[in-house]
């Protein structure tokens, strides 16, 4: 018998003739790699994303955006595009027979511009029409006669300019008081941080179909991320009730935050009605960069205290976000923001003020590791001034000052989850360092910039640097964290129905293997999500793995019960005494032995669960307040090379550690933190969709500037802390926001040291990254 090697490593027998081989069952249930069931047909390409979608009849939309960041609206002529051959319906928001205002948080942005735009890419109309190019052309038709108003573009500039809305300029203040105010240390440091406008760039750009339906209603298929959010919200601008309207969820090409502006469904879906028809809308990049949210640039000011031995004792901060022209979720981002601004770390007194405010420039909203990552660069850079002030290595400030379980966050709640802080600093300061490359042209490709784009080697400096983040898991200040599942058990398979959406955070894996975990079957399919079923709240702040995820395992457990109280009570022994492996079961005495499929006798087995976390509650005036469910922790090493006279930065190694609770999928899990630390690389180092005066310039891949795999470092996934969580689901935390958090700052840190500059603006430009000794 010989054997061969397939591409996971496992060896698959090749058997003599003649000779019976017995067939290993594949591993499942908790805690194996179980790969995705849609991996087939992403790979060969037949997986539905909603741009592939097709229906009879199908008519094409095209949006009419705003060219100017803000302006007065004073007429909107759409007689041309209506005559255009194959044009069946242009819709203003005149056409809009609900509620005008929608928004994710709040409620205050339009469907289309009414009396004013308030920033460059606002929608005004929308076209349907029988070709795409049509669309398009009879939406480039539409003469829009505009007043250009000054746009109001500096953050700063907000709290004394005249309203750029009718609920004013200012979406939120918190003022946070912890300890003393006056407390001050021995040594103090200070520092000024910018961070950029980091766009979700998803692979795939927004798309969606919209069919109408006999009785009045439409069906809206889309990537949606949070369906019965949409729905609800394209009920009440459709002026339908929510059972009139359906959201099917397609695939989802990438979702870091872009697919919760339902703004492309509102107008497909109003197209729709109209019509009477299908209607399709594809969005271009530049739709996409216009459309969606970005993560909020932000504007920090910070002061640290500490004694002479580098132990805080107070930090005070001011947090000034950047909204663009809707609040969207910018209030929660905030209260992550102002909670977090003092990181892992024991801080007996805080004094920190922030704000969200109303500017003319693109609207900023969810992304993944909102707030937390803006005030991680900050607080890090201020550690590694102050152990630069008190001649301390840069990890040792740190572990002089780390938070443990049983510490208080700056808003007064206790850290009750596991946090092993110190323990993950240690991992990643203990790792051994990458060698320095050698001295050979065939090293050129290790010098920052590459072959012909690197100055001399003996210009290029290695730093080491360091990160600690954190971040918070579900909804935050009294969100109702609630989900619903139903497990069917048939034979010898079982099907998962839940409403939350895969969106890569491998959800649906997850879900297969708790059920094969809970009730010893292999076969287990997820149902597709639509919003017929109970709502299960959106995919974001690791949601899914806890809330979703403790829905499917009860009602796994629940069905597990009915299958096994008959069996029980015919031997007379209780459930407890009767395990499931492997599709069989089995008593603790051998007694009994049968398989699940001979036990459900060709009875369909189903049950119905909730998960609901206990509550939390808002921040308080003071900004205090038992605000969250829990916590995650991260820490990273970056090591980065750093061409000191041209300013060219490359990372060569990426060294973490992090706390996840528990690991549920090996595989999934490191592949989701390698991602986060890729996207955390990139805020650091290009990512930052620019803007003139609130004019996107370049909203293509072609200005915006991602990583690619030749920018990708060696990402070395050191520990993995897995105590769990007593409060969360199989314990586990959620692994993809926590690196996007902690990446920017390490990255950050190691530039700091390999330059002596002090870095407080992300990403960083080149100039920002020639050392002091290069300009003298």
């Amino acid at each position: 018998m010989s054997g061969t090697t397939d591409g996971a490593g496992a060896v698959t027998a090749t058997p003599a003739a003649g000779v019976p081989v017995p067939v290993e069952p594949p591993p499942h249930g908790l805690g194996v790699s179980l790969p995705p069931a849609d991996a087939p047909a992403k790979t060969e390409g037949t997986f539905p994303y909603a741009a592939d979608l097709w229906a009879e009849g199908l008519l094409w939309a095209a949006v009419l955006r705003s060219p100017h960041p803000r302006a007065r609206i004073l007429s909107i002529d759409t007689k041309h595009a209506v005559e255009m051959p194959g044009v069946r319906v242009v819709v203003t928001h005149e056409d809009v027979p609900g509620d005008a205002g929608h928004g994710r948080g709040t409620a205050d942005r339009p469907v289309f511009a009414k009396d004013e735009v308030r920033h460059h890419g606002e929608p005004i109309a929308a076209v349907a029409a029988e070709h795409p190019d049509t669309a398009r052309l009879a939406a480039a038709a539409i003469a829009v006669e505009y007043e250009v108003l000054d746009a109001v573009t500096d953050p700063q500039l907000a709290f004394e300019a005249e309203p750029l809305h009718p609920d004013g300029n200012l979406i939120r203040h918190i003022p946070l008081r912890f300890g003393d105010a006056e407390a001050v240390g021995e040594v103090m440091v200070e520092g000024l941080y910018r961070i950029g406008r980091q766009d979700p760039a998803p692979i795939g750009a927004e798309a969606g179909l919209a069919v109408p339906r006999p009785d009045g209603g439409v069906e809206i298929y889309t990537a949606s991320t949070d369906p019965h959010t949409d729905r609800d919200l394209a009920a009440a601008s459709f002026g339908l009730e929510p059972e009139q309207v359906k959201v099917v969820v397609t695939g989802v090409p990438g979702a870091t935050a872009d697919r919760e502006d339902p703004g492309i469904q509102l107008s497909l879906g109003l197209l729709a009605l109209r019509t009477g028809c299908p209607v399709k809308l594809a969005a271009t990049r530049e739709e996409s960069f216009l459309s969606h949210a970005h993560r909020h640039p932000t504007l920090l000011r910070y002061r640290h205290h500490a004694d002479a031995d580098g132990k805080l004792v107070k930090v005070e901060a001011q947090i000034l976000m950047d909204a663009g022209a809707y609040a969207d979720t910018s209030a929660d981002a905030l209260a992550a923001a102002v909670s977090f601004s003092c990181g892992p770390y024991v801080v007996p007194h805080a004094v920190v003020d922030g704000w969200a405010v109303r500017t003319n420039n693109p609207p900023s909203g969810h992304v993944r590791g909102e707030g937390a990552m803006q005030v991680c660069a900050a607080y890090e850079g201020q550690m590694d001034k102050l152990a630069a002030r008190l001649g301390l290595e840069p990890d040792e400030i740190r572990l002089r000052n780390v938070m443990a379980t049983g510490d208080l966050l700056p808003t007064g709640q206790t850290v009750t989850c596991p946090a092993p802080v110190a323990e993950l600093l240690h991992a990643v300061k203990e790792a051994p360092l990458p060698e320095l490359p050698k001295d050979a042209p065939e090293a050129e490709w290790l010098l920052p910039g590459g072959p012909e784009g690197a100055g001399e080697p003996g210009a290029v400096r290695r730093g080491v640097g360091y990160g600690l983040g954190m971040v918070h898991m579900l909804g935050a200040e009294g969100t109702d964290e609630v989900s619903t599942a139903t497990v069917k058990v048939s034979g010898s398979a079982a099907t998962v129905i839940c409403a939350a959406v895969e969106t890569g955070s491998g959800f649906s894996t997850l879900a297969r293997q708790i059920v094969q975990e809970t009730l010893g079957i292999e076969d287990v399919q997820v149902a597709g999500v639509d919003t017929d079923q109970p709502p299960a709240g959106p995919a974001c702040h690791g949601r899914h793995t806890w809330v979703s995820g403790g829905a499917v395992e009860r009602a796994a457990k629940m069905v597990r019960t009915q299958l096994l109280q008959p069996l029980a009570h015919k031997f007379g022994m209780s459930t407890e005494l009767l395990q499931i492996n492997d599709g069989k079961i089995t008593s603790y005495d051998g007694v009994l032995s049968t398989t699940v499929a001979e036990a459900l006798d060709g009875k369909e087995l189903w049950a119905t669960a909730q998960c609901r976390p206990h509550p939390t509650e808002p921040l308080d005036e003071s900004g205090q307040g038992d605000a969250f469910v829990g916590l995650a922790f991260c820490a990273i090493r970056c090591v980065a090379d750093v061409d000191i006279e041209l300013g060219t930065i490359r990372v060569v190694e990426m060294t973490v550690a992090q706390d996840v609770g528990r690991v549920l999928n090996p595989r999934q899990l490191r592949a989701r933190i390698e991602a986060g630390v890729t996207q955390g690389m990139g805020a650091a180092l290009m990512e930052n969709l620019r803007t003139t005066r609130g004019q996107v310039r370049h909203p293509d891949l072609t200005g915006y500037a991602l990583p690619t795999a030749l920018d990708a470092p060696e990402i070395r996934i050191v520990k993995l802390v897995e105590e769990r969580d007593v409060i969360a689901p199989f314990g586990a935390k959620p692994a993809s926001a926590v690196p996007v958090v902690t990446a920017p700052a390490a990255v950050a840190s190691a530039v700091r040291a390999a330059t002596g500059r002090p870095i407080g603006r992300l990403p960083i430009r080149p100039q920002a990254a020639v050392a002091q000794v290069a300009q003298q």
